[in-house]
């Protein structure tokens, strides 16, 4: 793919920030981007970079990676909220070639170290299970059905809305109403295990837990969306939007891609935008913002159990 050398982004930052909600989905650099965003202006930064030695359009070996994507993260790290968020989406490899050919290669790993040492905190580890994964030929091992959802944070109490993100209760409204008049609701094991049932529905659903059930979608490889080769299904960015980012708040994806987060975010209230290296995608990602293109909904979160 040939790419043109995109525009450079506004000088004065806070004018940065406004150029990139107003557009949406800006084509451009974020290694020039992210440092012109105002110190504590967004909330957010949610992305699914490109994985190493993973697409033509963008070949990172895994043994150069760290020191590709370092440079992203302190810029965001100065920008980011202090009670802000950073999600990354990433996928480990088998390595093709030098002295680990062959094995898993631990870049994935390295990364969240290098990232927890320059200053993120590391809060969470989700799994996103994918029911229907693609078969691959990954040599003696089985097909990639899960990747990594990783949660970085600025300051100790970032926001998380739990609630947002519950799993409805599969209990009818009517036994449900009944057990909240429990009035001695723990029931304790043989081995001294229990929970107090009468607090179980108080919250309107259960906790989803941090394995994220999100199937592939064919409306994801359709449309505007389904012009990128590696297109995030809308229920995994949902999760995240809703439960990492205040109402009205600010989210900023730097590898936009065909635009799914910032789709997803302005559905649900935020205000986002997203930066995208190559003219194609970010025109592919423009009008997939302005028809709000909607995935089927296999491609929502559903929960695990």
């Amino acid at each position: 793919m040939v790419n043109r050398v995109p525009p450079a982004p506004p000088e004065d930052s806070g004018r940065a920030l406004d150029a990139l909600l107003d557009a949406g989905i800006v084509w451009g650099d974020s290694s020039q981007w992210l440092p012109r965003l105002p110190a504590n202006s967004v909330d957010l930064f949610f992305m699914s970079p490109p994985y190493a030695d993973a697409r033509s359009y963008s070949r990172i070996s895994p043994d150069r990676y760290v020191d590709w994507f370092v440079p992203f993260a302190e810029a965001m790290l100065d920008a980011v909220s202090e009670t802000g968020s950073f999600v990354l989406n990433i996928k480990n490899r088998v390595a093709k070639s030098g002295p680990l050919k062959g094995q898993r290669h631990p870049y994935v790993y390295q990364l969240v170290l290098a990232l927890q040492d320059m200053g993120w905190r590391w809060n969470e580890t989700y799994i996103w299970r994918k029911p229907n994964a693609i078969p691959g030929r990954f040599g003696p091992r089985t097909k990639d059905a899960f990747e990594y959802v990783y949660h970085f944070t600025r300051a100790p109490s970032p926001y998380f809305d739990l609630d947002a993100v519950r799993t409805p209760y599969k209990t009818a409204p009517a036994e449900i109403a009944r057990r909240n008049l429990d009035g001695n609701g723990r029931r304790n094991t043989e081995a001294g295990f229990g929970r107090d049932r009468s607090r179980t529905y108080r919250n309107g659903g259960a906790d989803p837990g941090n394995v994220i059930t999100v199937g592939q979608t064919y409306n994801q490889h359709k449309g505007p969306a389904g012009l990128h080769t590696a297109v995030m299904p809308e229920g995994l960015a949902a999760f995240f939007v809703k439960a990492a980012c205040p109402p009205d708040g600010v989210v900023v994806d730097p590898f936009a891609g065909s635009g799914t987060t910032v789709v997803v975010a302005r559905r649900h209230g935020r205000r986002s935008g997203g930066i995208e290296l190559h003219d194609q995608y970010a025109t592919v990602a423009r009008d997939r913002l302005a028809n709000d293109q909607t995935q089927e909904e296999l491609g929502l979160l559903f929960a695990a159990h």
